[in-house]
């Protein structure tokens, strides 16, 4: 799968949501989507390699190790954003 921070994807919700983040943990990768219209809804997921889909992070434990790993791959983004409002 070739997602990247900025995406938008709809999932099986109907929803959008944009990629926030992404991150590569024990060879796996995970992402962090914010729902367009509702930022209080956000998903954690992962790419299931045997169907090429995205499924849910449930584990909490993995979850304590993903946060600041998505904070650190979206710092860039986040960077780039505040120079250019600053312009």
């Amino acid at each position: 799968m070739d997602i990247d921070i900025k995406d938008v994807l709809e999932l099986d919700d109907n929803n959008e949501y944009v990629v926030v983040s992404k991150t590569n943990y024990n060879n796996q990768n995970y992402y962090y989507l914010i729902d367009m219209k509702n930022y209080n809804n956000v998903k954690f997921l992962t790419e299931d390699l045997s169907d090429q889909t995205l499924v849910d992070v449930a584990d909490e434990e993995l979850l304590k190790t993903l946060v600041p790993l998505f904070i650190e791959e979206a710092k860039p983004v986040i960077d780039e954003l505040k120079i250019t409002s600053n312009e």
